[in-house]
C-alpha cells in the first residue's frame, strides 16, 4: 500500500483518518502546521505541512502517493505544485456539500469549499471530494458543553432546526475507503448521518446519554448572534444562523453514500454522543 500524508491530522476528522488508516495497514505520514502538538501513535511519521509553506510541503510530500487535505484556500496552490513536483497520485478532500446544496447566506463557505475544488481540478490530480454538510462536533463550538456541565441547559436558537449530523469517524471512513481503495477517483460525495434531528432533539439524546435532565433554553436570533459574536466571524455567524433559520422545522436531506462506500451503516446522533459522553461532564 502507498504512503499516505494526512495534513490536518490534530484535527477531528484528520485524527480519525490517521487511526482508520493504521487500522487498514496503510503507511501513514501525519502532517500539521505545529506538528509538536500532535499525540499519535509510534508507528505515525509526523512532519511539518504548512500550505502556505512550499519547502514544507515537498519535503512532507516526499515518497508519498496519496493525500488527505481539508479545503483551505489560502495556499491551495502551493499545494497543488508541490504535490505535481513530487509526484502526488491522488487527494482526498474534505469537502462541503454546500457546493451543491446551499443556503444563500452559506456563500462565504460555498465559495472557499469551490475555490479549493475547482483548483484540484484543474491540477489534473486524481481527486475525492469527501462532502459532509452538517458535523456533529458542531456543537462542540457553539458552548453547548460548558453550559451544560455548569447549568444543565443550552441557551441557543431554532430548537426546531433540522440537521443532517454526522459522525466525523464516518467522514474518515469514506475518506480512508477513497485512499485505500480503487474506484473512487475524480468522484465527489455527498455523505450525511442517518436521521434528520432537530436541535431540541440532540439535546434530549444527550440528557439521555448522560443521566441527567437538561433544558433548552431558546435564543432569538438577535440573542444568539450576541452569543456567537465572541466565537466567530462575522461571515461564519451569518453562515449558521442563516442556516438554522432555513432549516427551522424544515427537515434534512439525507444520503446512504456512507453505507454504500464503507459497508456499514452511518453512525447516530445517539452513538456519537455516547462517544463524547465525556465532553460534557465536568
Amino acid at each position: 500500500m502507498s504512503k499516505i500524508l494526512v495534513i490536518g491530522a490534530g484535527g477531528q476528522v484528520g485524527a480519525s483518518v490517521v487511526e482508520q488508516l493504521l487500522e487498514a495497514g496503510a503507511e501513514v505520514r501525519a502532517g500539521a502546521r505545529n506538528p509538536e502538538k500532535l499525540s499519535l501513535p509510534a508507528a505515525v511519521e509526523v512532519v511539518k505541512a504548512d500550505l502556505t509553506d512550499g519547502a514544507s510541503l515537498k519535503e512532507a510530500l516526499n515518497g508519498v502517493a496519496k493525500v488527505f487535505l481539508y479545503a483551505v484556500p489560502q495556499g491551495i496552490e502551493t499545494f497543488l505544485e508541490a504535490a505535481k513536483a513530487t509526484g502526488v497520485e491522488h487527494v482526498v478532500l474534505l469537502s462541503s456539500q454546500t457546493v451543491v446544496d446551499a443556503f444563500p447566506v452559506q456563500e462565504p463557505i460555498t465559495v472557499m469549499h469551490r475555490t479549493v475544488e475547482d483548483a484540484i481540478v484543474a491540477s489534473g490530480i486524481a481527486y475525492t471530494f469527501v462532502r459532509p454538510h452538517n458535523f456533529a462536533t458542531n456543537i462542540l463550538m457553539w458552548g453547548w458543553p460548558e453550559s451544560i456541565k455548569a447549568e444543565g441547559l443550552v441557551r441557543f436558537p431554532y430548537p426546531e432546526s433540522h440537521s443532517d449530523a454526522i459522525h466525523e469517524k464516518d467522514i474518515a471512513a469514506v475518506a480512508v475507503a477513497a485512499l485505500t481503495r480503487p474506484g473512487h477517483e475524480n468522484q465527489a460525495y455527498f455523505i450525511s448521518g442517518p436521521e434528520s434531528i432537530t436541535q431540541r432533539r440532540q439535546l434530549e439524546i444527550l440528557s439521555e446519554v448522560l443521566g441527567r435532565p437538561l433544558e433548552y433554553v431558546e435564543l432569538t436570533e438577535a440573542e444568539a448572534r450576541e452569543a456567537l459574536s465572541p466565537i466567530v466571524p462575522i461571515w461564519v455567524m451569518d453562515a449558521v444562523v442563516g442556516y438554522w433559520a432555513g432549516s427551522d422545522n424544515v427537515p434534512s436531506h439525507l444520503t446512504d453514500n456512507v453505507e454504500k462506500i464503507t459497508g456499514r451503516p452511518a453512525r447516530t446522533f445517539a452513538e456519537w454522543a455516547k462517544d463524547h459522553a465525556a465532553d460534557f461532564t465536568a
